[in-house]
């Protein structure tokens, strides 16, 4: 094919991959009342699934402190296109959510017709992994961090006399970071396997440097949660274990090259 016409191929991948993330968006915006009253609104309400495991846990420690009611927070809209804009944003990124096991398929089917045999095989089972490791990152974005973090923030004050009014804009963005950070920094066994595939990382390189990811994670956790320390723990400690997973894939990946290599001379 010419590259035009990889162009043309390309843009027809894209388009699929649009127009499944605006059905699902289409459909997340006709179903308002479930997306914003059990979706968006449901970390902010007392009986979320989540409160209500803390509190069955905190019950057979025999402790009542983990059941949690709703959160004090009074939500509120200060721009008059606010909630319409709202309900297309959260639309748009629940379609972008629901619709990326079928959008990385159509980017996977682009670029695997360039790869050679041996480079097919290896990577097979790749769309089932990203996506399997995306979802997993969403799910514990969802259930695990963003009800912390909203635990933490709401009850965080300077001093009584000041009221926690939260716009719908400042919710909706600290959910959706939360949620999409999780998803894509799942996928570090993924990228780990194909530098690896590369011959750009190493098992040995990991660990000599396991420290210093740790840092990069702790780092970035804390970039992309708000400033709390349980939320920054709560990322930080998957992705470490990741990180160990990471280093078992490589090393995994590296002696199958060696091996090839042997059968080869």
């Amino acid at each position: 094919m010419s590259f035009l016409d990889h162009l043309e191929e390309l843009r027809w991948h894209l388009i699929r991959s649009a127009a499944a993330i605006i059905i699902f968006a289409i459909v997340a915006f006709l179903a308002k009342d479930f997306v914003w009253g059990t979706l968006i609104l449901g970390p902010t309400k007392g009986d979320f699934w989540t409160y209500r495991m803390m509190c069955k846990f905190g019950e057979l420690i025999g402790s009542d402190i983990l059941c949690l009611g709703d959160l004090p927070i009074d939500m509120q809209n200060r721009e008059m296109t606010g909630q319409f804009m709202m309900h297309i944003t959260s639309s748009l990124v629940i379609g972008i959510i629901m619709a990326f096991p079928y959008t990385f398929w159509e980017i996977w089917r682009f670029v695997s017709p360039g790869l050679h045999k041996k480079e097919k095989g290896a990577s097979r089972g790749a769309v089932v992994a990203v996506s399997f490791l995306f979802m997993s990152g969403v799910l514990f974005g969802y259930f695990i961090v963003t009800p912390v973090s909203f635990q933490f923030l709401s009850t965080y004050t300077l001093d009584v006399t000041i009221q926690n009014n939260i716009d719908i804009i400042s919710l909706v963005k600290t959910l959706s970071m939360l949620v999409l950070a999780c998803a894509f920094m799942f996928q570090l066994p993924v990228v780990t396997y194909f530098l690896s595939k590369a011959g750009l990382v190493t098992p040995e390189l990991m660990k000599r440097y396991r420290k210093h990811g740790i840092v990069v994670i702790l780092i970035l956790s804390a970039v992309i949660t708000p400033p709390d320390v349980y939320s920054q723990i709560l990322i930080s400690l998957p992705l470490v274990v990741l990180y160990e997973i990471s280093i078992k894939i490589s090393r995994r990946v590296v002696r199958k090259q060696e091996k090839a290599e042997e059968e080869e001379r």
